[in-house]
C-alpha cells in the first residue's frame, strides 16, 4: 500500500522492459475502485480509450517511447472505504505505426440509436 493525503498529487509510470527499442506505450484506460476484486460495481475512471475523465489527470511527457506517465490527485470513495485501488490498460505499439491505437489518442464511442 501507498498512503497519500486527500488532493495530494500522485505520480505515476509504466515502462516497457523489451528488446525492441522501436516500441510504443500508451495508457488507454485506468479505472479507480475501492475493492481491488471488482472493477466493475464501484468505479471511478481517471481515463478510459485515452479520454481524460478526471480533471486532475496530467500526462507528462517523457523523453522515452518506452515509458508512460501520468499524474492526478489522490481521492477517495464516499468515505466508508479506506483503500483505492488502479486498474490500467496499456497499448504497446511499433513507433511511428499511425494508424496502431497508441497514435489515435482519445476515442469517443458513440451509440447510433437504433430507430424503428
Amino acid at each position: 500500500p501507498y498512503y497519500v493525503d486527500l488532493n495530494q498529487k500522485l505520480f505515476l509510470q509504466a515502462s516497457l522492459h523489451s528488446s525492441d527499442q522501436n516500441l510504443v506505450l500508451f495508457v488507454d484506460t485506468c479505472t479507480a475502485s475501492p475493492d481491488p476484486n471488482n472493477f466493475k460495481t464501484l468505479t471511478y475512471d481517471l481515463i478510459r480509450s485515452g479520454c481524460v475523465k478526471d480533471s486532475t489527470y496530467t500526462t507528462i511527457n517523457s523523453s522515452r517511447i518506452d515509458i508512460a506517465r501520468f499524474s492526478f490527485d489522490a481521492f477517495s470513495f464516499v468515505h466508508r472505504y479506506p483503500s483505492v485501488y488502479l486498474q490500467c490498460e496499456l497499448v504497446v505499439c511499433k513507433h511511428n505505426d499511425y494508424p496502431s491505437r497508441c497514435y489515435q489518442g482519445c476515442l469517443n464511442r458513440f451509440k447510433r440509436d437504433v430507430g424503428s
